[in-house]
């Protein structure tokens, strides 16, 4: 299995602040994880910088086998689908959902060149394959969130990446729309000739297990990493967000609470 990302030392410095402090982390091909951390534990950050956005201050980054300051990063970043909510306010009220999906093989906000018929046809696959395609006649200012983020993800798949970026996909959605595109996700993990998924998010019930590992953040450094098991653990937890924490499990799904009563079941 080859290493998909490979951070040695990292660090991002901004006005004199260390965002990122010497992360060192290695992903490989087949591999999906989760970033977690509170917020400004440089999570944000350090997505930009895998996709070529920002650069390094210190330290050396390699993406899908492409060192840094010896690719072209435009032509990297054909190679990475990316879904976060600050991409889904880009899009005008009457974007049908079709073309929204088409647009991801350019990574362009619109279409600026004739479509191919197989652009649609592929677009058509991925809408049925993440559950809507029902919702390809309505324009975009009508769908739910829920169904904004499948329409999001099939764009990012459009162009066959190979690897894919969730910056918080379930942010704003109510548990049924949360629990479906998880489930997307899932599916999506499970298929071998599938992409390399980096799932961001602050919920550990959101780490489906087709997510076997996490990159835990603190303060832009790495405070651990590995098998999600050894990673969530309420002594862990507890150091990264600085509070008491107590932490569940049933089955492969995990959920924290701060120390006191325990939930009811």
């Amino acid at each position: 299995m080859k290493d998909w990302i490979v951070l040695d030392e990292v660090s991002f410095v901004r006005s004199r602040r260390a965002i990122l402090d010497r992360v060192s982390w290695r992903m490989g091909s087949r591999d999906h994880w989760v970033v977690l951390g509170g917020n400004g534990s440089g999570k944000t950050t350090l997505l930009q910088l895998l996709a070529g956005y920002l650069w390094p201050s210190s330290g050396q980054v390699t993406v899908l086998g492409q060192r840094f300051g010896q690719t072209d990063l435009r032509e990297l970043r054909k190679s990475i689908g990316w879904v976060g909510s600050f991409l889904g306010a880009q899009f005008p009220p009457s974007q049908r959902p079709l073309d929204l999906i088409v647009s991801g093989r350019l990574a362009s906000i619109g279409i600026y060149e004739p479509p191919r018929e197989e652009d649609y046809g592929r677009a058509r696959d991925l809408a049925c394959r993440l559950g809507c395609e029902h919702i390809l006649d309505s324009p975009y200012s009508v769908l739910s969130q829920g169904e904004k983020q499948r329409l999001l993800i099939a764009r990012a798949l459009v162009h066959d990446p190979c690897l894919l970026i969730l910056d918080e996909p379930c942010a704003g959605l109510d548990l049924v729309a949360r629990e479906h595109l998880l489930r997307s996700l899932v599916e999506l993990g499970s298929d071998p000739a599938g992409p390399a998924m980096i799932l961001v998010t602050h919920h550990l019930e959101e780490i489906v297990p087709v997510f076997e590992n996490v990159l835990l953040l603190k303060n832009g450094r790495c405070l651990a990493q590995g098998p999600k098991e050894v990673v969530l653990t309420p002594e862990i937890l507890g150091n990264a967000f600085g509070i008491p924490i107590q932490v569940g499990r049933h089955g492969d799904r995990y959920w924290a609470w701060m120390e006191g009563p325990r939930p009811a079941s």
